[in-house]
């Protein structure tokens, strides 16, 4: 089965708002606001899953981004990366505007068993 979910999740250090301002971030990214604008992708905050290996110092939410459509299995590595890079260009400013480091962030690929 072809993956067609992506996972942002905020590990460490963030709050409700970082969660927010990092799902607007990716929204405005061009490519993927193509992709949403033309119902190709669906941007959405998802309650976290407990990680039994971890603390649970970060947000109670996660960021769930899901290719749909014929074109999804073709469109998703390039959406992976796109992600990835969002996420880091978000760290930088994020960095650069406010004190104290930006939360730490993983991008997963999920399958939601289509």
């Amino acid at each position: 089965m072809a993956n067609n979910t992506i996972r942002v999740r905020m590990v460490r250090g963030a709050d409700d708002a970082d969660v927010a301002a990092l799902k607007a971030w990716l929204q405005r990214e061009h490519r993927l606001e193509q992709l949403r604008n033309g119902e190709h992708l669906d941007i959405r905050e998802q309650p976290s899953a407990p990680d039994p290996d971890s603390s649970p110092m970060g947000a109670a939410m996660d960021i769930v981004l899901v290719l749909v459509g014929a074109a999804a299995p073709k469109l998703f590595e390039e959406v992976y990366e796109q992600v990835k890079s969002g996420v880091r260009a978000w760290r930088e400013n994020r960095r650069a505007v406010e004190r104290g480091e930006p939360p730490e962030v993983e991008v997963t690929r999920e399958n939601d068993g289509r």
